[in-house]
């Protein structure tokens, strides 16, 4: 299952080939789309504005028209007390507004005076007004409004979690990529060593230098393979830190095969993958970052449960006026004459309930604006930091890769002196260890050029539309 696992996953990403006819690159932007795809991280991301869905569907609920029926039978030794039933509809509106209609039918030798109705019923329709606390904000309205900020919220909270999958792929990648390098650096090296050391052995044979300097060619040799063994383990476990990210449908992970290698040429594929090709410092626009629309969006849900708070110091007082009939389809007999009305207040003589919760709900509010503050400052310096950075080691590549051809000419007239007899093998053994340190820097500089890159992608929390 894992062989074919593995050849269908070359199948399907694997389309450029090395100069070796068994090797497969595995493509930078293919590779990022997969993840974006497949990855469990991403996909959990995804599930995010399914929850700001299903929470916004809860807060509707709130306004769900509602029937209710109270029935209740007493019947004692052959005697019917009392025989009720009281049926309720109930239409919640936006403001503190309720439309009701009921009816109500009882009957029995024991039921109350007041509860003595019309043979066929008494029916009712009216209005339940909160003209105080609860009139421009109650607790369903709350409830809803904040559904619908959290809503929102979660489709920046799921820009960001994507955005760091991505990242985290990204810099793993440029990681093998880097391990991948370093191996071949060792791997070339180990071959010169080899060739140089049959060449001093068939001189030394020959009698035409000391025997000894087959030592020193031998110990090169076996230093140049023990760094390639080194080498290879670090790019073992970084292909599969790699395979981390690798995944298939339906949750079918898949392990990088050793015949598979990174795309060494890829610095305009970044660029166009994370998209942040040609995005100058003043190009960003803050405002629209997706942690700062996050939480945004948290202190606006805040400030809505201030104003809820708020209402709650009103006092409460409720008016409810209904028409009564006993012949409901005929409309003329809902008359003013004939209603029933009440009015409900309430109001606590201290408020320190009511005064406590606005008083943490300001607190809330004021460390979510603090926090806010602080992040889009944070962000703000992290990029010109970034930027910095890019140009800074746009300089050091350049320095870098100027390093290495000095370090390569020199290496190659020692090698020239050498076969006229007026170098050692000291020497050159020296002038190719401060190659192999100039190549490993410079593979070690690029990485960072790299993760910078992926860096400001992650600072700027794109979420790439096209992968």
């Amino acid at each position: 299952m894992r062989k074919y696992l593995v050849y269908l996953f070359g199948s399907f990403f694997f389309t450029s080939f090395a100069q070796q006819a068994d090797t497969l690159v595995l493509d930078f932007k293919e590779y990022m789309g997969y993840v974006k795809k497949f990855h469990p991280v991403a996909k959990q991301a995804a599930l995010t504005i399914d929850v700001g869905q299903a929470n916004l569907m809860k807060a509707r609920g709130g306004f769900d028209p509602k029937i209710e029926a109270d029935y209740e039978r007493k019947v004692f030794k052959s005697e019917e007390y009392w025989d009720r039933l009281n049926a309720t509809f109930k239409i919640p509106t936006w403001y503190g507004i309720e439309l009701k209609g009921n009816f109500e039918q009882s009957e029995g030798t024991n039921i109350n005076p007041d509860e003595e109705f019309p043979v066929n019923g008494l029916y009712s329709a009216g209005v339940s007004v909160s003209v105080a606390q609860g009139l421009w904000i109650n607790d369903r309205m709350a409830t809803l409004k904040q559904a619908k900020l959290f809503r929102e919220q979660t489709k920046a909270d799921r820009d960001l979690l994507v955005n760091q999958i991505l990242f985290d792929a990204s810099t793993t990648y440029f990681e093998w990529l880097q391990a991948y390098l370093d191996a071949k650096v060792f791997d070339n090296f180990l071959t010169n060593a080899e060739v140089r050391f049959q060449g001093i052995r068939t001189s030394a044979l020959a009698g035409d230098i000391a025997a000894i300097d087959t030592v020193e060619a031998k110990i090169a040799v076996q230093d140049r393979a023990l760094s390639l063994e080194q080498a290879r383990v670090r790019l073992v476990n970084k292909s599969l830190e790699l395979s981390n990210f690798l995944w298939l449908g339906d949750n079918i992970p898949v392990e990088l095969q050793p015949n598979i290698i990174p795309d060494i040429d890829l610095e305009g594929d970044i660029d166009t993958t994370l998209e942040i090709l040609g995005k100058p410092l003043d190009s960003f626009t803050i405002e629209n970052h997706p942690k700062l629309r996050s939480l945004g969006y948290k202190v606006d849900g805040l400030l809505v449960e201030k104003r809820l708070k708020a209402n709650k110091l009103l006092p409460k007082i409720d008016l409810e006026y209904n028409f009564l009939t006993d012949t409901p389809e005929l409309i003329s007999s809902f008359q003013t004459e004939q209603y029933k009305g009440g009015v409900n207040f309430q109001f606590p003589l201290f408020l320190r309930k009511e005064r406590g919760d606005l008083k943490l709900a300001k607190l809330k509010l004021q460390d979510a604006q603090l926090d806010l503050d602080f992040t889009e400052i944070e962000i703000r310096n992290k990029i010109f930091a970034i930027y910095n950075e890019l140009e800074s080691f746009q300089s050091q590549n350049q320095l870098i890769f100027d390093i290495v051809d000095n370090y390569s000419a020199l290496l190659i007239a020692e090698e020239r002196k050498f076969s006229f007899g007026e170098s050692s093998l000291f020497l050159i053994n020296s002038r190719e260890i401060k190659l192999i340190e100039a190549k490993l820097k410079q593979n070690s500089v690029q990485n960072k050029y790299y993760s910078t890159k992926a860096k400001l992608f992650n600072s700027l929390a794109i979420n790439p539309e096209n992968l």
